[in-house]
């Protein structure tokens, strides 16, 4: 019975010594957004751009987020709110001036989150996470890459993914 107790006890600390806690980003562009107007900041999505949020929350169904975050425009928005309200979470806006930081990192820490920015922004944000500059800026027709970072004890890799 001793061995036992033993045996359990070290398998109990083992799993705990080397249980590692992991951070998964899933980082996206705005879907297309409107453009009949040159002079609006803010303009909304277009019809494929409702239909390529839909799409996501159909990419997303099988993922459990924790967290949903946006800028604060109405196409990264609308872009987050079928993703958003499928997991019935609200979105979270973050400043795409000041991103990872330590109140971000403490936030999202051991969670799975749903990033959505721009063209510019989002692979910024992974490269900042990265501690690289391995992505450049999004070209402005391309509404699919899907960057996935994931952190495991302040380590941080990723892959970008094509989703059409």
């Amino acid at each position: 019975m001793k061995k036992l107790l033993f045996i359990l006890a070290f398998v109990f600390c083992s799993v705990f010594t080397y249980a590692q806690e992991v951070t998964t980003y899933y980082f996206i562009r705005h879907a297309e957004k409107q453009r009949t107007d040159p002079t609006d900041k803010d303009p909304g999505l277009t019809f494929q751009g409702y239909k390529r949020a839909d799409a996501w929350k159909e990419v997303f169904k099988n993922v459990k987020f924790d967290a949903v975050y946006s800028t604060d425009y109405n196409r990264t928005k609308l872009t987050a709110k079928p993703t958003a309200d499928a997991n019935n979470l609200p979105i979270l806006v973050y400043d795409p001036r000041s991103m990872y930081t330590e109140s971000f990192q403490y936030n999202t820490k051991g969670k799975t989150v749903l990033v959505v920015g721009h063209s510019n922004t989002t692979p910024m944000f992974v490269n900042k996470i990265l501690g690289e500059k391995k992505y450049p800026q999004i070209d402005d027709s391309n509404n699919s890459n899907l960057y996935i970072v994931t952190v495991i004890d302040g380590k941080a890799s990723a892959q970008l993914l094509y989703i059409q």
